[in-house]
């Protein structure tokens, strides 16, 4: 990639990440970096997995070779911030579209992550000029120039935290797709219900038709091992395939664990208002 000099027009993601850079106390190293990079010193930039290698040219014949990384995120971590893109129908239209959020750090946030990193100290950079400084002129010249790939892709800040693109959009196709067939479930039952139609019956397991002796019936929420935990995961095509340690099964398990929650709730005041009549 050939670098003619720095874009005057910016995504917000990318001037996010200059005005990272103009915080930095010694403004003259990094006056003299920007100039190499407008002055077309680096010769190439590449994305090697989580890594940005660099060919800066100084003063010597050969040109200088430049690595910069950042902290990445675990496999872990990242299903939590996907997920929580997915949710929000607006995040994952603009991130299928290739454009980033304008409160996308917003959602890292939730997670307790950050998507830019505070400070120059939390960017990790080498180069093999023999200057001691760093960030030297050529790993600065280096910083500016990312500015110009955010902007061009915004993913290459989610690939330097550890996830692709692809890895991205796929996952967060793949949480639509559940939302949706969940939606489409609940929906389903709800007017199945609204039409007098029994959904679910598992030989009438809640159906108890003995009456009780009202001394020995006690109101008390429920606690310990639940019913969902008895029958254990809903058999879903592929539901075990795992993304980021989060599979189908778990997401729906999830869903029916509020709906159980709720459910007892609800089903503990209407039986203390009954009792109170």
């Amino acid at each position: 990639m050939k670098v003619e000099g720095l874009n005057t027009t910016r995504e917000w993601w990318s001037q996010r990440w200059l005005d990272l850079l103009n915080s930095y106390r010694f403004k003259k190293r990094l006056e003299r970096a920007r100039n190499y990079a407008r002055q077309g010193k680096i010769l190439s930039i590449e994305f090697k997995g989580t890594r940005v290698i660099a060919k800066v040219q100084g003063s010597e014949l050969e040109p200088y070779r430049v690595s910069i990384f950042l902290d990445t995120f675990t496999e872990e971590e990242w299903g939590f911030v996907v997920a929580t893109m997915a949710s929000k129908a607006i995040f994952a239209a603009q991130l299928l579209a290739g454009e980033m959020p304008q409160n996308i750090e917003d959602v890292f946030a939730a997670n307790g992550l950050s998507l830019f990193p505070f400070t120059l100290s939390d960017i990790h950079s080498e180069c093999s000029c023999p200057d001691t400084a760093n960030p030297c002129k050529h790993i600065g010249a280096v910083y500016y120039r990312l500015s110009d790939c955010f902007s061009e892709d915004p993913f290459i800040l989610f690939q330097l935290r550890g996830c692709t693109k692809e890895q991205i959009i796929s996952n967060l196709r793949l949480f639509r797709s559940i939302d949706i067939e969940t939606t489409s479930i609940t929906e389903e039952r709800a007017e199945s219900e609204m039409a007098g139609i029994t959904t679910l019956n598992i030989n009438d397991f809640w159906k108890y038709n003995q009456p009780l002796e009202s001394s020995l019936v006690v109101i008390a929420p429920s606690v310990g091992e639940t019913v969902l935990d008895v029958l254990g995961k809903i058999p879903l095509p592929n539901g075990n395939k795992s993304i980021n340690n989060i599979t189908p099964a778990d997401v729906v398990m999830k869903f029916l664990y509020t709906l159980y929650k709720d459910m007892s709730q609800t089903a503990m005041l209407v039986a203390m208002n009954a009792g109170r009549d």
